[in-house]
């Protein structure tokens, strides 16, 4: 009886570190998304799967020792295990690969942080942006729900915090939850910027911080409607062609902490 190949053994060998890589990794997301203060997926990962593989990968793995140490050789059939679950453990991922939404929880955050911005930009006027929360608080039920987890659980909606006298986006925010938007409004409402609670790009668990792309905050702007762009007024007979002017706003000033617009019970 003779030993193995080096082929047999090194397709065996690389089955092996590739399951152990994808299924082990899966199987540390899923535990760490039941515990993380905060994780950025849209739903909880499944942990069957990476179980199931994992554990029959031990045994594929035994049966292959059980053959060496047979010295057994290449037409032993236990060696074909390992292949064989690494390619339908792929077929089943890939199956399962279809249902899932293909994007990122960075992806779907930076969405609704653009959405956000639209319907905003919405209720902008000539001179001013908007800065009630009155006015603000109903657009946050058109986001949906927030694409992070929060110790295992989804974040149910979005919430929201205005910010007044700011003079640029958000770096931090310490004790927010994920998924608060921080709309940040410049002195005179000539501009509001604003940003998202969730988690750097660069990390999928961990504490709650501002949505952010190798240290630089991810924010939208919203402005006052441009004159050229603002509804004529009415002319008068009088004056059948005359215009409106714009203005440029004034700088913005030093930034403060404003008002959390979450409505209470």
């Amino acid at each position: 009886m003779t030993l193995p190949s080096r082929k047999v053994l090194l397709s065996n060998a690389l089955c092996l570190g590739l399951l152990a890589w994808l299924y082990g990794g899966d199987l540390s997301d899923a535990l760490q998304a039941r515990s993380a203060e905060v994780a950025a997926f849209t739903e909880l990962p499944h942990l069957g799967l990476p179980i199931l593989v994992l554990a029959a990968s031990a045994a594929a793995l035994g049966v292959a020792v059980w053959g060496l140490l047979r010295r057994r050789g290449d037409d032993f059939k236990g060696y074909r295990l390992l292949p064989i679950l690494l390619v339908g453990a792929l077929f089943v991922d890939l199956v399962f690969a279809e249902r899932r939404i293909p994007l990122s929880s960075l992806d779907l955050a930076s969405m609704s942080l653009q959405s956000f911005h639209t319907l905003a930009q919405q209720q902008a006027s000539l001179d001013a942006v908007p800065a009630d929360p009155a006015v603000l608080n109903p657009l946050l039920g058109q986001l949906g729900r927030p694409p992070y987890l929060v110790r295992g659980q989804p974040v149910a909606q979005y919430s929201l915090q205005v910010r007044q006298d700011c003079d640029g986006p958000v770096r931090s925010a310490p004790g927010l939850q994920p998924g608060t938007l921080i709309y940040c409004v410049a002195p005179g409402r000539k501009g509001a910027w604003i940003t998202l609670v969730g988690l750097p790009a660069e990390r999928r668990f961990g504490t709650p911080d501002v949505l952010s792309v190798q240290g630089e905050p991810r924010f939208m702007l919203v402005q006052p409607v441009p004159a050229e762009e603002a509804p004529a007024a009415a002319p008068s007979p009088e004056e059948p062609f005359r215009g409106s002017d714009g203005s440029e706003p004034p700088p913005s000033g030093p930034g403060s902490e404003g008002q959390d617009a979450r409505q209470g019970p």
